[in-house]
C-alpha cells in the first residue's frame, strides 16, 4: 500500500480532495479486453484488495480488504487499470461533493461551482483526465448529479443488475453501481463489459413538461428544447412527486441509519455538520414510518413502470446549474431538494438512467437524462447513440 499522507498534503499527481490513494497504476489489470488501456478511479465505497474501505470518513478506515468487489474485479479482467481510490461525500449521504475532513475538490468544468457528489472524487478524476472511467454508486443521484455538474456522461444501472457485493451500503433498496466517462463510446464499453445482454424493441421518447418545471426556468427550457430535438413527445406522467419524494427519502433515511447508526453513535464528531444532521434526522425514522413509505413507493413503481413500457423518459438531470462553492447552506439545500425530486424517479422504479451533457447555459455545464424501465440499460445507451447520430445533437460525434 502507498505511504500514508497527511490530510492536507497535495503533490502534482495527488490531491487528497480527489484521491485517497493513487498509483501508477494502483492496481494493474488482470486481463486483456474491451477496457485495455483505460484507467479507473474507484469510489471509496468499493473493496479494493490490499486497501481499507474508507467511506469518506478517516476514522472509518479499518482492516485491509482481502478481495476486490466483483465489479472491480470485472473491470480489471476486462483490461482496465485502477488509477486510485477516489474520495466520496461522507458515507455517500450527500450530492454536494464536499467532505468535511478531506475538502471539496475543484470542479474542472466550473471552478467556482460545486462538483456534485457523492461520487465527487471519481467524477473530478475523470473530468481532469486522470482516469478514463469513474466508478461510483447511485442511490439518489450520486452518479447523475456530478456528471451533469461537470459535463460528463454518467450511467446509473438497473437496481440489482450488477452485484453490489463488496460495496459499503447506504440504502440497499436503491444503491446501484454506476460510472462516469468523458464520452459515449467509453460509457458504452463499460456497459457492454458489465451488463448482461438485453432484448431490444420499439420505443419512443417522452417528456413531461410538469417534471421539467421542477427545475429553474433556464434549465427547464433547455431540457425541453433538447428533449424535443431528440424527438421526445409530450406525456403527462401525473406524478405525485412530493409524496413520492417524501416516501423515498424516508426509506433511504431508515436504511442509512440501520446501516451506519451504531458506528456513528460510537464515534461522535466523526462527520461534518451537513451529513451529521442528515443522519440525526434518519435516526428518528421508525420502522412503521418506513413501512408506510414503502407502500407509497409500491404505488409509484406501478405508475412509473406503466409510463416506461416501451418508452424512455427524458428530463433535466438536475434542477439547477451547479451552485457556487460559496452558496449558503439554505441555498444548497433548496436546490438539492428539487434536484432529488427529479433524480428519485429512476431510484424509485429501479431502472437505468443515463445523464449526458446538455448545451452549456451561460457557459455552465448541465445535463439531460434518459430514464428507462428496469432491464433496459443497454437500450438506453444504444438509443442515445442512434439519436445523436440521427439528429446531430449538439454536435456530438456519432
Amino acid at each position: 500500500m502507498t505511504a500514508a499522507r497527511g490530510l492536507g498534503e497535495q503533490t502534482a499527481d495527488f490531491d487528497p480532495r480527489v484521491w485517497r490513494e493513487r498509483g501508477a497504476p494502483l492496481v494493474a489489470a488482470t486481463g486483456d479486453g474491451v477496457l485495455s488501456g483505460h484507467t479507473v478511479a474507484v469510489k471509496d465505497l468499493y473493496a479494493v484488495a490490499g486497501y481499507p474501505l474508507g467511506g469518506g470518513v478517516p476514522e472509518f478506515l479499518g482492516a485491509l480488504m482481502d478481495a476486490h468487489a466483483p465489479v472491480v474485479a470485472s473491470l480489471l479482467a476486462a483490461g482496465a487499470d485502477i488509477a486510485g481510490i477516489a474520495q466520496t461525500d461522507e458515507f455517500a449521504y450527500s450530492i454536494t461533493g464536499g467532505n468535511g475532513r478531506y475538502g471539496m475538490p475543484i470542479n474542472p468544468a466550473a471552478p467556482q461551482r460545486i462538483p456534485g457528489g457523492s461520487s465527487s472524487g471519481s467524477a473530478v478524476a475523470v473530468a481532469r483526465g486522470e482516469a478514463a472511467i469513474g466508478l461510483g454508486t447511485d442511490t439518489a443521484g450520486s452518479i447523475r448529479v456530478p456528471a451533469a455538474y461537470q459535463g460528463l456522461w454518467g450511467m446509473r444501472t438497473t437496481h440489482g443488475s450488477i452485484s453490489t457485493a463488496g460495496l459499503l451500503p447506504l440504502a440497499e433498496s436503491f444503491d446501484t453501481v454506476g460510472w462516469m466517462t468523458r464520452d459515449l463510446d467509453t460509457l458504452r464499453a463499460v456497459a457492454e463489459c458489465l451488463l448482461p445482454e438485453q432484448n431490444s424493441g420499439p420505443y419512443e421518447l417522452i417528456v413531461d413538461p410538469d417534471l421539467c418545471a421542477v427545475a429553474d426556468a433556464e434549465v427547464s427550457e433547455a431540457g425541453l428544447k433538447a428533449a424535443r430535438q431528440l424527438g421526445a413527445v409530450d406525456y403527462r406522467l401525473n406524478a405525485d412527486l412530493e409524496s413520492w419524494f417524501t416516501a423515498f427519502r424516508t426509506v433511504q433515511a431508515f436504511e442509512a441509519w440501520r446501516n451506519h447508526g451504531a458506528w456513528i453513535s460510537a464515534h461522535p464528531g466523526s462527520l461534518e455538520s451537513e451529513v451529521a444532521q442528515r443522519f440525526r434526522i434518519a435516526s428518528t425514522v421508525t420502522a412503521g414510518e418506513a413501512c408506510a413509505a414503502r407502500s407509497v413507493l409500491r404505488d409509484a413503481v406501478g405508475v412509473l413502470r406503466d409510463a416506461l413500457r416501451g418508452r424512455f423518459l427524458v428530463l433535466p438531470t438536475v434542477a439547477t446549474l451547479p451552485p457556487l462553492r460559496v452558496a449558503s447552506a439554505g441555498a444548497l439545500e433548496s436546490g438539492r431538494a428539487r434536484t432529488l425530486h427529479l433524480t428519485c424517479l429512476a431510484s424509485i422504479v429501479g431502472g437505468p438512467a443515463v445523464s449526458f451533457p446538455l448545451a452549456r447555459i451561460r457557459g455552465i455545464p448541465s445535463g439531460l437524462c434518459l430514464v428507462g424501465a428496469p432491464g433496459t440499460d443497454l437500450n438506453v445507451v444504444l438509443i442515445l447513440g442512434e439519436k445523436i447520430r440521427d439528429t446531430g445533437y449538439f454536435g456530438f460525434p456519432a
